[in-house]
């Protein structure tokens, strides 16, 4: 990565998406540029104003960032350069001295008072919950407060940016949270690794019967892994649906790119959102389709030897 490259992300400090940045050593070296809200990231990338752009995608437990999924399906045009997974461990902050029932508002970004709803029903029954731009803005909303009521849900390291202390660690109501990150730009697709992951968008061109069904053969037909799928509006009416996929392997295998291709033909409409490489460190499963393809094509070349014998 190029030193004066800039790079977007959700801020303000303290934001869970930077607590993810800044664990990319290449990334938190480049020129950080912190906006308030997820399309903004996504629109600073498409109008040239940064190079990079780093944005929660998925969460293990509240699913699908849906801001970032629609953004990236309908209004720009960025491509996957690769994925970022991190555990998230959920805070109750508070400004110094404040004890639990004092509380009255909890102010967070929307997936975060979803992951922790469990415990703040349990703990907090009577308090109100309020939407910020970010785990962090709530905290920075929470610090500049005159009296103990309210309280924000974020990281240990808003805390510390916002002179605010844990009164509380660990709320959320699952240990296993882990949110998906993606980094984003608006040209060029990484070479494959042989542990990749590709990402599309398949638009119906009508709603018909066996119309997904269609769809998954495709997959199916070539043993290629689904990690990802699922429906969302196209905003043109009810019942109007496109899919979202990701799968095991890069446009540069031959069978991921004739899936590609039939996906074309059939569909009308197929939206590369990037091949990229996956985060984790197992990658036998992704080599499979590969191996399988190759072992029909040679299967196939010996039937075809015969032909006019």
């Amino acid at each position: 990565m190029g030193e004066n490259k800039r790079l977007a992300y959700l801020g303000p400090s303290g934001t869970f998406t930077e607590q993810a940045l800044l664990n990319q050593t290449d990334l938190k070296e480049l020129e950080l540029v912190s906006v308030s809200s997820i399309p903004e990231v996504l629109k600073r990338v498409s109008d040239n104003e940064a190079d990079l752009g780093f944005v929660a995608i998925e969460n293990s437990i509240e699913g699908s960032v849906n801001i970032t999924q629609d953004t990236l399906t309908f209004d720009a045009n960025l491509l996957i350069q690769r994925e970022v997974v991190s555990s998230i461990e959920l805070n109750l902050l508070v400004k110094p001295g404040t004890s639990l029932d004092e509380i009255t508002t909890v102010l967070s970004f929307p997936h975060a008072i979803a992951q922790c709803k469990d415990w703040l029903s349990d703990n907090l029954p009577n308090a109100v919950t309020e939407a910020a731009n970010s785990t962090a803005d709530a905290a920075k909303q929470v610090s500049g407060k005159s009296h103990n009521t309210f309280a924000a849900i974020g990281t240990e390291r808003a805390a510390d940016a916002y002179g605010l202390e844990i009164l509380v660690g660990g709320i959320q109501d699952h240990s296993d949270n882990e949110t998906r990150f993606v980094l984003v730009a608006s040209d060029g697709v990484p070479s494959p690794t042989g542990y990749d992951k590709t990402s599309i968008v398949v638009f119906q061109d009508a709603d018909r019967p066996g119309s997904l069904l269609g769809i998954l053969q495709e997959f199916a037909a070539r043993s290629l892994n689904l990690t990802r799928l699922e429906s969302r509006p196209t905003k043109k009416g009810l019942g109007n649906y496109c899919f979202l996929i990701d799968l095991e392997g890069h446009i540069s295998d031959e069978v991921v790119a004739d899936c590609l291709k039939n996906l074309h033909v059939k569909n009308g409409s197929v939206k590369f959102l990037g091949s990229y490489p996956a985060a984790g460190d197992d990658n036998t499963i992704l080599d499979k389709a590969t191996v399988d393809s190759e072992k029909a094509d040679s299967w196939l070349d010996e039937l075809r030897g015969h032909i006019g014998k």
